[in-house]
């Protein structure tokens, strides 16, 4: 079938973290099925600027069409697009379209394709990425967004797919909140994927320590955005209480408001990469000995799949909605505190045989739930009972 996937942003990879990769995932996942992809999005590059990629382009058998921005500062103040002519170019791919798979809930293109998708008796999908909660940030524009233009898209999608049973309860409480019309004909629970070849083998280990000088120390990676919702200030804060001979704090990932907060705890033991992109990224995996997210409010952070598809134990909270890491031994959860997670640090970061076989479970678990190939069967199934209805 052909299925159009509508997104803010997409490429190049991980330029705008979790929502890129899982949209990318999923739609190579698909294409792989032997279904004809199309990515309709914007020339966003990161917060601030545009890309100069093709606007006309296939990827791993995907198309991907992407349109100029009128506005890049909207972007970066607001998390906005300014797509131009999106509507148009829309309009004249939908006929030849089965299904309209949208990624975010609030945003400038579901308002400008979706009348166009619903006037044609095109099905909609909504797959929101954790984004529907007011914690998640931007709280302000979303209670205006929700009040002014919200119930009018809600009403136009018939299936809405959360990544977790949580997310599915936030978005069915949501669209009470529009009026009982709104509520859609069904939801599912479908989490983010990793295809996990790319990471059983990572190149770049020893690079990655001379570059940065960990020598042969253990190293806690942290990778995110340095965002109160991610904790890399608290991870800071707890990884100097543990106080751990020959370790290392790795925070790798761009500023968003904690950046100076975290300097004044740095020193040769917490190291500030800045981002990392393409292979940098893949050699962070493969140099670390954890990993550690201690986030809340979070979907299924994608960056926590993809550290335990390279066989790294990991110290998550319960707001990454991955119980599953310490129902399969795959590393720890922990509440977002000080104590407790400086607790977690000295036990993985002092026992190598705790590590070792928390990796092996940690690789296993993301190969029997969460890779793109088996969740593209269930978007499917989704899809082919959505066009049943």
């Amino acid at each position: 079938m052909n299925i159009l996937h509508l997104t803010p942003y997409y490429a190049p990879a991980y330029a705008f973290g979790g929502v890129v990769r899982s949209v990318e995932g999923m739609a190579r996942a698909l294409a792989r099925r032997g279904h004809r992809v199309t990515v309709l999005t914007t020339d966003a590059l990161d917060q601030h600027s545009r890309s100069n990629i093709p606007t006309d382009e296939i990827i791993d058998s995907v198309r991907v069409l992407r349109l100029p921005n009128v506005s890049p500062r909207l972007r970066g103040r607001f998390n906005l697009s300014t797509p131009q002519g999106m509507k148009a170019l829309a309009h004249d791919l939908l006929p030849n379209i089965y299904i309209v798979h949208c990624h975010e809930f609030r945003t400038v293109e579901n308002l400008l394709v979706t009348p166009e998708a619903a006037a044609l008796n095109k099905p909609l999908v909504l797959s929101p990425h954790g984004t529907l909660a007011q914690s998640t940030g931007r709280s302000t524009l979303k209670i205006t967004w929700d009040r002014l233009l919200s119930p009018a898209v809600a009403q136009r999608f018939d299936h809405i797919i959360g990544l977790t049973a949580q997310e599915v309860a936030d978005a069915q409480a949501l669209w009470a909140n529009f009026g009982r019309r709104q509520i859609p004909a069904k939801f599912s629970v479908i989490p983010n994927g990793i295809d996990p070849d790319e990471y059983a083998d990572l190149p770049g280990r020893e690079a990655f320590r001379e570059r940065y000088k960990l020598g042969d120390a253990r190293v806690c990676l942290f990778m995110g955005r340095l965002h109160p919702r991610k904790g890399a200030l608290l991870l800071a804060k707890a990884f100097r209480e543990a106080n751990i001979s020959d370790a290392r704090l790795v925070i790798a990932g761009p500023d968003e408001g904690e950046l100076a907060q975290i300097q004044v705890l740095a020193d040769e033991r917490i190291i500030l990469t800045g981002y990392l992109g393409g292979v940098d990224r893949l050699a962070a995996f493969a140099a670390a000995d954890i990993f550690a997210l201690p986030a809340v409010g979070e979907g299924l952070p994608m960056v926590v799949l993809e550290a335990m598809g390279a066989g790294l134990p990991v110290i998550v909270s319960p707001g990454c909605n991955l119980p599953e890491v310490a129902e399969h031994s795959a590393g720890l959860e922990i509440l977002p505190e000080i104590e407790p997670l400086a607790e977690a640090l000295r036990t993985l970061l002092t026992d190598a045989d705790m590590r070792t076989k928390m990796g092996v479970k940690a690789r296993k678990l993301v190969r029997e739930r969460f890779t793109w190939d088996s969740i593209a069967v269930q978007l499917e199934q989704v899809y082919k009972d959505i066009l049943k209805r």
